[in-house]
């Protein structure tokens, strides 16, 4: 298991467009095997996860550690996980969550799960985020080497700095 790829896509997870199967399915791209199981069902589960998920995440931008655990083990409460060593490569073994009977619903939130735990065990609750810039509230994994990402893209980084130096000119120009 690579845990920043999973607690990368737990972030992609609660940013996703999940209102409908072609929502899922569209954020299951490259995933041709849970792809063809994804359902209604799967949907609204995953719609309640990224409602529960969400306080987690602004937990970790206002650095509020406490919260972050809090948060992350009640949802390992109510969504027990089952990690397996998996072995099919024999010169890298790792994690997976088991999927023997998983609906896609629980293997997704298993994986997300599993990856924001080893991550915030590893590297700390202030590597999750919520961007800064307004009004966007995509969430976002900080894996910048000093911990200052700030924004869920380079997008939106761009567009707080230019309306940041706006605001700057107009006062400037205002006195």
């Amino acid at each position: 298991m690579d845990f920043l790829q999973y607690a990368e896509a737990s972030a992609a997870l609660l940013n996703a467009d999940l209102s409908d199967v072609a929502g899922l399915t569209a954020y299951l791209e490259g995933h041709d095997r849970v792809r063809s199981r994804a359902t209604d069902r799967d949907c609204m589960l995953l719609r309640k996860f990224q409602r529960e998920l969400r306080p987690v995440f602004e937990a970790g931008r206002d650095d509020r550690v406490a919260d972050v655990v809090g948060g992350l083990n009640g949802l390992m409460a109510r969504h027990p996980l089952t990690p397996r060593i998996s072995d099919h490569d024999p010169s890298h073994l790792h994690l997976h969550v088991a999927t023997d009977h998983a609906s896609v619903a629980e293997q997704l939130v298993g994986e997300s799960l599993l990856g924001l735990a080893t991550l915030v065990c590893d590297l700390g609750p202030d590597r999750l985020g919520v961007c800064a810039a307004v009004p966007c509230t995509q969430a976002f994994v900080d894996t910048s080497p000093n911990r200052s990402r700030r924004y869920c893209s380079e997008r939106c980084s761009s567009r707080a700095n230019v309306a940041a130096f706006r605001a700057r000119q107009k006062a400037v120009a205002g006195a």
